[in-house]
């Protein structure tokens, strides 16, 4: 397939020098030292297919906007080179480009042109750009009276006025109403469906998921990993924690089963997961495939290796795709085991009917001092038991829950 961004050894440095006429020189070439410097990327290659959707992930200060900024040529790499076949749109800072006393229409042929828009273009479209934006009368009115959900809707009617060959979305659409987020996905989506390649920039790793083919995670301005979504949010999730934890524990495993599924394992080990089964709440017998409707006990079991002031275990049911169908713990149902005895093994059953639609389901499983998994993580499993589920008995319906719902039907 048809590579249509290649980013090639890229690098970009920000320096601070002794004077004006110190950094003047320097881009002339001379042999000028500077004060201080920072690499905000440094080495960084991979390339884009045609139709692929790749997400960049990482925390603050990971090198992820710089990247972009050079991908868009709004910054200049230190070294290296970038490559792109076809039309680049993107959304990037909120309001880039936008002039704040501008109305909405005059910003679309002010910021229309800069992306290479002809005037005559974007009167044909401004009809289809106001009624994606959705922003009524102050369409008409400056954008200094937009609120930033308003701004995030005029920048991406504009950007996705006509289907780009790259598609760069950055957080923008963290900050629009939620009816507009569905929006600007399901554009997304059939821009990926018609061969548009999509960079996107986000912290919600669910978004990630379900849209992005692949996903780069950047850390301190390097590439640490570029896989699947299932393996580096995972991988993400762990080493955010791991950090939290000031890296006490073994670091992060990460295997991935005959099956398929990727198992990703962290925790500083003061408690273990020792057992993990799914079993018929009637016989109690370990099972593989469940039935829609099956009453199910899922038991766990922990053994305690150091002083512990809390524990707390929770679990997490996800889909195939990796979407979260269900979750809780036991500091949310208020049975948290307080200063647990060590070298002993603590058993959790939890009793549960199978009102799931067939596919594969993976349970996550979380030994941990609190709550959030990211203060006191002793072991973090995704994917610990992972099963089946088939409709043997249930009315046929799709989806991943089975809802028990019953029609009633009456003539009037």
């Amino acid at each position: 397939m048809t590579s249509v961004l290649t980013v090639s050894a890229v690098s970009k440095r920000y320096a601070a020098y002794k004077s004006n006429l110190h950094r003047f020189a320097s881009w002339f070439g001379a042999n000028v030292t500077p004060v201080s410097e920072y690499w905000a990327n440094r080495e960084i290659s991979f390339d884009v297919k045609a139709g692929e959707a790749l997400a960049l992930i990482g925390q603050n200060g990971a090198g992820k906007s710089t990247l972009l900024k050079m991908i868009t040529g709004t910054v200049r790499p230190t070294h290296g080179q970038i490559t792109v076949s076809g039309h680049i749109s993107a959304i990037l800072e909120l309001g880039l480009g936008f002039n704040p006393e501008f109305t909405g229409r005059q910003n679309i042929y002010h910021a229309g042109g800069l992306m290479g828009f002809s005037q005559e273009e974007l009167s044909g479209l401004m009809p289809s750009i106001e009624a994606f934006a959705e922003i009524g009368e102050f369409f008409d009115q400056p954008i200094r009276v937009y609120s930033s959900g308003m701004q995030a809707r005029l920048a991406f009617a504009l950007a996705t006025a006509r289907r780009p060959d790259v598609l760069i979305v950055d957080e923008v659409l963290s900050v629009g109403d939620s009816y507009f987020q569905h929006k600007s996905f399901d554009k997304i989506r059939q821009f990926k469906d018609q061969g548009t390649s999509i960079i996107l920039v986000t912290h919600s790793l669910g978004d990630v998921r379900a849209l992005c083919d692949r996903v780069i995670l950047l850390d301190k301005g390097h590439v640490l990993k570029d896989g699947l979504p299932d393996e580096v949010v995972d991988f993400y999730n762990a080493m955010i924690a791991d950090r939290e934890n000031a890296n006490a524990g073994g670091g992060i495993k990460q295997v991935r089963g005959e099956d398929g599924w990727m198992r990703t394992r962290s925790g500083t080990a003061e408690a273990k997961l020792t057992a993990i089964q799914l079993l018929d709440r009637g016989t109690e017998q370990p099972i593989e495939l469940a039935s829609t409707g099956q009453n199910l006990l899922l038991r766990v079991e922990a053994r305690i290796t150091g002083e512990l002031s809390a524990l707390v275990l929770g679990l997490m049911l996800r889909d195939r795709t990796g979407h979260i169908v269900w979750g809780t713990n036991t500091a949310h149902t208020k049975q948290v085991i307080r200063f647990p005895a060590t070298n002993c093994v603590y058993r959790f059953d939890v009793d549960f009917p199978c009102m799931l639609g067939p596919g594969s389901y993976g349970i996550t499983a979380a030994l941990t001092a609190t709550e959030n998994h990211t203060l006191g993580n002793y072991e973090w499993t995704d994917n610990a038991l992972v099963f089946d589920v088939a409709n043997m008995s249930q009315p046929t319906f799709v989806g991943t829950t089975a809802l028990p719902a019953s029609f009633s039907i009456s003539r009037i």
